[in-house]
Order: C-alpha cells, then sequence, then structure tokens
C-alpha cells in the first residue's frame, strides 16, 4: 500500500493550493482519509478528514472556511483545497488512511511541502 501526496509549493499569502492523494494498493472507497501538517519545531496536527462516502468532513479551526477536504473514489483520490493561506499554513502536509472502523491511521504518504510567503 502507498499514499502519494502531491500538489505543495511555494505560494504567497492569499493565495490558493490544491493538495492531491493519490492511493495505489488499496481501494480508497473503504477507507477515511485525513490530511495532517507538521510545522518546524512543531506537533502534527489534523487538518481535514474525509469518510469513505464523503459525508460530514471535519476540519481542524485553524482551517475552517478555508479549507475542503473532498474525493474521488472513482479515481483512488483525495483532494485538499486551500484558500486565503497564510503564513501559518506553512508545513509539511501527509495524506493517512485508514479502515472507517480502526481507530489509528493506517497508511501514511510521505510528505509535500507548502511554503505560504507573507
Amino acid at each position: 500500500v502507498q499514499l502519494q501526496a502531491s500538489g505543495g509549493g511555494l505560494v504567497q499569502a492569499g493565495g490558493s493550493l490544491i493538495l492531491s492523494c493519490a492511493a495505489s494498493g488499496l481501494t480508497f472507497s473503504g477507507y477515511s482519509v485525513g490530511w495532517f501538517r507538521q510545522a518546524p519545531g512543531k506537533e502534527r496536527e489534523r487538518v481535514a478528514t474525509i469518510k469513505w462516502n464523503g459525508v460530514n468532513p471535519v476540519y481542524a479551526d485553524s482551517v475552517k472556511g478555508r479549507f475542503t477536504i473532498s474525493r474521488d473514489n472513482a479515481k483512488n483520490l483525495v483532494y485538499l483545497q486551500m484558500n486565503s493561506l497564510e503564513p501559518e499554513d506553512t508545513a509539511v502536509y501527509y495524506c493517512a488512511s485508514k479502515l472507517s472502523t480502526a481507530v489509528s491511521w493506517m497508511y501514511w504518504g510521505q510528505g509535500t511541502l507548502v511554503t505560504v510567503s507573507s
């Protein structure tokens, strides 16, 4: 099983980016997927999660109203649309997946760096 996060880059404050998480070796439709981030010197933070059916995504307070998580099970992809980016959003972003009934996140991608300049 592999998860591949992509779409990171350098963007100015106020800009937008779309991150993608692609899965191989598993069928995403049976899994919840989450986006996490870790900034230098900080603990990993859960940014957004989405269930297998896309219902009721959950967001961290710090990104509510700015980020949107979505999924395309037919393509085995999960997205994170990030708008109104702030320098505080600078971090390595990771996607992870788990069975809906699992407590712990089972599979992790390698991370993609998002840098927001002021």
